[in-house]
């Protein structure tokens, strides 16, 4: 039998999957272009968890879709989505219309450690990669 997590993984990813054929619609260029100004961001596209933070539960997961797309889940909660931007330089999220700078403290293939600078203070989380089952 799965574990909760496992299968919290398994409905973010037909959540996932459900947005990206969503986005199937837009222009073909404009979709590549996006997907070129994010190939070299190596947290798109990926399922992390969370790991540490003050302030975010431990195992809330969150996708950054190259089409600009972010979605935030946890046991305990139904799939938020909000918009994401990079850059190169500067990672900004959008929460509830409220966009906040990001900064990216750490990103290797197992580890994500951001600085975020939203309304209600400075955070840091640390997210590594979902485990797949």
């Amino acid at each position: 039998m799965p574990t909760p997590s496992g299968r919290i993984v398994r409905a973010l990813a037909i959540v996932v999957a459900g947005v990206c054929l969503a986005v199937c619609g837009e222009r073909p260029g404009q979709t590549a272009t996006r997907a070129a100004d994010t190939k070299a961001a190596g947290f798109v596209n990926k399922v992390w968890t969370v790991r540490e933070s003050p302030g975010v539960a431990a195992g809330t997961l969150y996708v950054f879709l190259s089409e600009g797309t972010l979605v935030i889940t946890s046991p305990n909660s139904r799939p938020a989505f909000g918009k994401w931007s990079y850059d190169g330089k500067i990672l900004t999220m959008i929460e509830e219309d409220i966009p906040y700078k990001v900064d990216i403290l750490k990103l290797t293939a197992d580890e994500f450690k951001i600085l975020s600078h939203n309304p209600g203070g400075t955070l840091e989380i640390t997210l590594v990669p979902a485990p797949q089952s």
